[in-house]
Formats: structure tokens, sequence, C-alpha cells
């Protein structure tokens, strides 16, 4: 058993030759730049919180409405928000998601994306083609 473990130990792990290791080349173009700040942990205790915000007033209401009307409502409801988010439009312009807001019921809400979320200054638009080739996976 000590040669085994000595052959672990001096071994070199096969994932080092990899293509997706870090000398891989990175499309800045369309990721843009990496940001090491993002990939630590949160900067203050309720970021994670804000962050799964949502998904936990989506289950919390899921949860109330089984209790209320029972198991068929709030599969009808995750159903059709299921319908509601593959309805897009093409990539390179901007949706609304009136729908999805509705059955939510965040229609009648101003939030903080309604103010400051122009679509006008969106650094999104770009070549409609290629934008439309990388979705589909040609590029």
């Amino acid at each position: 058993s000590r040669g085994a473990a000595s052959l672990l130990k001096d071994s070199i792990p096969v994932t080092e030759f990899s293509v997706s290791g870090p000398f891989e080349g990175l499309d800045l173009l369309r990721r843009g730049f990496t940001c090491v700040k993002s990939e630590l942990l949160p900067s203050h205790p309720l970021e994670l919180s804000e962050k799964n915000f949502q998904l936990n007033q989506d289950k919390t209401n899921f949860a109330m409405l089984r209790n209320i009307q029972g198991l068929h409502a709030p599969l009808k409801l995750q159903m059709e928000l299921r319908a509601v988010k593959q309805a897009q439009r093409l990539p390179f312009l901007h949706s609304s998601n009136m729908a999805l807001d509705t059955l939510r019921g965040n229609d009648e809400c101003i939030g903080f994306e309604d103010i400051l979320n122009d679509p006008s200054q969106s650094e999104v638009m770009g070549e409609p083609h290629m934008m439309m080739e990388y979705k589909l996976g040609l590029l």
C-alpha cells in the first residue's frame, strides 16, 4: 500500500493539461474582463439574501398558494412562468418581460431596474447576425 501512495503523490494530474486551463485564450469581446472581486466571498452579509430574494419570494408564494388552494395552483403557475420565460425576443433586442412581471405581481411596482435600466444606455447592442450565430452555437 505504501508503494501505491508514493505513486499517487508523485503523479501529475491530467487536468492541468486540459484546454480549459489557465492558458486558455479568453474571448474578451463576448465575456468581458474577468473580475477577481466577484470570485471572492460576499462583501456584505445581506448580499446573498438579496441575490436570492426572488427565488425565496417565489418559494414562499408557492407554499402559501399550495396551502390555500391545493397542489394544482402552484403547478399551474410554475408552468405558466416557465412558458413565459421561454418566449424571448432576438438577443440584440431589449425585452421588458412584462408577462413575467404580471404573473409575479410586480407589474404595478416601481423598482430599481425600472428607472436605472435604460436599454438605450445598455452595452448589449451589437451586430445582429453575429449575436444570433453565437446564440445558435454557430460561432
